[in-house]
């Protein structure tokens, strides 16, 4: 842990703002969580844990629980934003009269703003202006973590000093965090793997066997890179924790909640029973309308995102999609 790290706030009470607060408390850090329900943070003081995302995890008496807007700054000198994409907007034009503007913000956001088709990174930056940014993503499903089984992601930002700051002090000897200067192609993987998890889990919810959903898995790979080189991003990245780990988590993890919406998909639930099914927020949903908008802007083809939106909001069966897929003229593979 740097030395002058000694306070630090986190934007989100779900599962990864929880673990991240619990990861720099362990460090010793003074941790503010904010949440945006008072009623939420009234329970979690009381409780003293996260029973929804993080049950048996306990706060230390350094993590202070608060949902004022003004009170989520006691003189930081790392800010995490852990807010659900297609809210972050929302929550970050409370904090722009009282966050400060020289303090790093890492974003643990997946996902692509429908209204706009910006990254989270450059959400908070739309509403702050020019701030320290980076985005920390990879395979991290928060239960685990917080259970101390190893894990590794990446952090990435256009300065090395800030990825290195938030690498020191939230690496622990079981999560071990990786730098990369590709911020665009670490937020894009992480926001398109969701889309491709949800078709996973419809592999899964029809039992269509470990075949076909390597095949996804792979493919899927292929259009997350395609995409990313269309837009500028790095090859390499879409070959690491951010790209290829992060895609095989989702797609397998039994709590994955976007492979889990998927797999109620297959088995016969609509798109909104699936969402109505859980309390968590379900990125690839919202995402596939975006990166259905990205690949046309971007000139690129993508038929497993492009069957995953016919069966979410134009009512085709899964069945029918995955036909298509399989039934598209023959050709020679290409690795993007």
């Amino acid at each position: 842990m740097p030395a002058d790290l000694l306070r630090a706030t986190v934007i989100g009470d779900g599962g990864m703002g929880t673990l991240c607060a619990l990861l720099l408390a362990r460090h010793g850090c003074e941790v503010t969580l904010w949440g945006a329900f008072p009623e939420h943070i009234a329970t979690l003081e009381k409780d003293r844990q996260n029973e929804e995302f993080l049950p048996g995890h306990r706060f230390p008496d350094s993590i202070k629980l608060v949902s004022e807007p003004a009170a989520g700054f006691d003189d930081p000198s790392l800010i995490i934003s852990a807010v659900p994409c297609q809210y972050t907007r929302r929550v970050w034009e409370r904090f722009v009269d009282c966050s400060p503007r020289n303090v790093p913000i890492v974003s643990v956001t997946k996902g692509i703003e429908i209204d706009t088709l910006l990254l989270p990174t450059a959400i908070i930056r739309d509403c702050l202006g020019e701030v320290p940014l980076a985005c920390l993503s990879g395979p991290s499903i928060a239960p685990e973590v917080a259970s101390e089984k190893p894990a590794s992601v990446v952090v990435a930002s256009s300065q090395p000093e800030v990825a290195k700051l938030t690498q020191t002090s939230l690496s622990t000897e079981f999560f071990r965090i990786y730098t990369n200067g590709d911020v665009l192609g670490v937020e894009l993987a992480g926001a398109v793997k969701n889309v491709i998890a949800l078709a996973a889990g419809i592999c899964d919810g029809i039992d269509g066997g470990d075949n076909a959903k390597a095949a996804l898995v792979t493919r899927g790979l292929v259009e997350i890179t395609r995409l990313g080189l269309a837009m500028g991003a790095s090859a390499d990245t879409f070959r690491g924790l951010a790209g290829v780990g992060d895609l095989i988590t989702t797609c397998i993890s039994k709590v994955s909640r976007n492979r889990s919406a998927g797999e109620r998909i297959g088995r016969g639930a609509s798109t909104e029973e699936a969402i109505a099914a859980t309390s968590a927020v379900i990125e690839g949903i919202p995402t596939t309308r975006s990166v259905l908008m990205l690949a046309e802007q971007s000139g690129v083809e993508m038929p497993i995102v492009s069957g995953m939106g016919s069966v979410l909001f134009d009512g085709r069966s899964p069945r029918d999609a995955i036909k298509a897929l399989m039934s598209r003229p023959l050709r020679e593979e290409s690795v993007w």
